[in-house]
């Protein structure tokens, strides 16, 4: 068995029967326990009561962060003409189409947040195998094909996150950084966790909110009181 270091095993003493805490109080002990050398991004983690291989119990969805995440995005921009310009004079950091594909396709992938217009999509299509399995993938569901995209590119990169369900029926995103206000970061879990339950799917029964956790980068994860995290 491997052996802890000092850090971890003190992180896992400080977090030990530590369990169910309102959000403020797991904040504060997150808070309190991110002291690496950088500035830790603080995630959720949501298990959810559905099954994503049916298509009526998928999960995803995008919810703007009240306080951003902290994250500087890269955006990237399939468009072309008018579009195109209008992107790069909002903020976009790649602009462009089959030339933008070909880029992608030889594994060059320097973007965080990919947005086309909807005329581009059956060029980002060839890309699906790329972006898909990298949660990429423009989809009009989350915004990201789309016609407006000067807006698209500001909500990126304004602290807009997508979020999608995974095989376990786990949604995690990033909410903000450590040295964020704790209040600031109590809102932005509340926010995220009313988007996940906006996005229930049809087809969910029975307990939808399973558990929810929050960690920071190289802390302990800590589970947090359901009924504390949601917006009455």
């Amino acid at each position: 068995m491997a052996k802890l270091g000092k850090r971890t095993r003190a992180l896992r003493e400080t977090f030990e029967g530590k369990d169910n805490l309102s959000v403020e109080d797991a904040i504060s002990l997150i808070k309190g326990c991110a002291t690496a050398k950088f500035d830790e991004t603080v995630e959720i983690s949501m298990n959810l009561g559905v099954d994503p291989r049916h298509a009526d119990q998928m999960v995803r969805g995008v919810v703007g962060l009240p306080n951003g995440t902290g994250k500087t995005v890269r955006v990237a921009v399939f468009a072309r003409g008018a579009k195109a310009d209008e992107a790069l004079a909002a903020g976009a950091d790649i602009v462009g189409a089959e030339d933008l594909m070909e880029t992608v396709q030889s594994g060059k992938i320097e973007f965080d947040r990919c947005i086309a217009t909807p005329d581009m999509m059956p060029v980002v299509g060839r890309l699906g195998k790329v972006l898909g399995p990298r949660n990429l993938m423009p989809n009009p569901k989350v915004g990201t094909v789309t016609m407006d995209v000067a807006q698209a590119v500001k909500d990126a990169k304004g602290g807009q996150v997508q979020f999608k369900a995974e095989k376990a029926g786990v949604v995690h995103a990033g909410i903000g950084k450590a040295s964020f206000d704790a209040v600031k970061l109590v809102e932005n879990v509340r926010a995220f966790v009313s988007a996940v339950q906006r996005a229930r799917p049809t087809g969910a029964k029975g307990t939808y909110v399973k558990k929810i956790s929050l960690s920071s980068t190289m802390g302990a994860g800590i589970t947090v009181d359901i009924n504390s995290a949601v917006v009455e």
